[in-house]
């Protein structure tokens, strides 16, 4: 006969000990503290205690490696080796074997085409540290102008008027200001600087200038929310026609033609923008000669 001592004694009552686990582990509790609350170190009668109670969400450790081993299997699928698999996601060759081996192994590759495979990687991660770089130095750039004075943008404007702007000609006496450019940033800049110059804006007049290959409507209806008026203030579109001589590189969803600003009654603004080019030019020559 087996003497009871008073540790086997406490736990004569399964039935009851096992009720008290179960309503502990559908509160919450990790079997920790089902262990610290009913004083139960026997891990083997904890867990027989708790048979067939699902553990709480919260105790459940995640499985961060889920991801990459999912990606490696991918991979692997898609006829990659060990090393290649271990560059592109960066985890030890061990861990892969493990997630992959049940998969076939991929076809060898002859010399040439693996060299071909290593140039295009290097490449990949050459393009990426140039992108990263440049982003950085277009960023740095862009930080070192700050604020815009009044002054910088008259002559910003003027100047950016001058290279891409109607001039006056003297076969051709026009004095009339009109603009013309399919770059975003460059149109911004240019109406900022007519709002500078006081220039009420029922003076001014758009119009699309595009291919007919292209999306006029959705054209029209960009540069209508760009600068602010419904697409119905627009003039007529300006419809250029296609030469199949030509290849055009200006097409896609990106290309959206041209738009055109003009100025009404601008014959005074166009004699002020000349003067202040001049100044900008005179200021120049007295720079270079002193």
């Amino acid at each position: 006969m087996t003497r009871k001592t008073p540790e086997t004694s406490r736990y004569a009552d399964f039935d009851g000990l096992r009720a008290q686990a179960v309503a502990l582990r559908r509160e919450g509790l990790s079997l920790r503290q089902i262990r610290d609350r009913l004083k139960i170190y026997n891990n083997d009668l904890l867990h027989r205690l708790v048979e067939g109670e699902p553990a709480p969400e919260w105790t459940k450790r995640p499985r961060a490696k889920d991801d990459l081993r999912a990606r490696a299997r991918e991979l692997r699928l898609e006829g990659m080796t060990y090393d290649r698999i271990q560059a592109e996601l960066g985890c030890s060759k061990s861990s892969i074997s493990l997630w992959v081996r049940d998969l076939p192994k991929p076809e060898r590759r002859d010399p040439s085409e693996q060299a071909r495979l290593a140039s295009r990687k290097r490449w990949e991660h050459e393009s990426a540290v140039r992108d990263a770089r440049r982003r950085h130095t277009k960023q740095a750039a862009a930080d070192e102008v700050g604020a815009l004075s009044e002054r910088e943008l008259l002559i910003a404007g003027t100047a950016l008027y001058w290279a891409e702007g109607a001039k006056d000609k003297p076969y051709s006496r026009r004095e009339d200001v009109q603009f013309v450019n399919s770059d975003p940033g460059v149109i911004r800049l240019f109406l900022a600087w007519l709002r500078l110059l006081r220039i009420e804006p029922e003076r001014l007049a758009f119009r699309v200038m595009i291919h007919a290959t292209a999306d006029v409507e959705g054209a029209r209806h960009y540069w209508a929310d760009l600068v602010g008026v419904a697409p119905s203030a627009f003039q007529k579109t300006t419809i250029k026609t296609h030469n199949p001589k030509t290849v055009r590189k200006n097409v896609g969803p990106a290309y959206r033609g041209c738009l055109v600003i003009r100025v009404s009654q601008g014959a005074e603004l166009y004699r002020r923008i000349e003067g202040w080019w001049c100044g900008i030019v005179g200021a120049v020559d007295s720079i270079s000669t002193t």
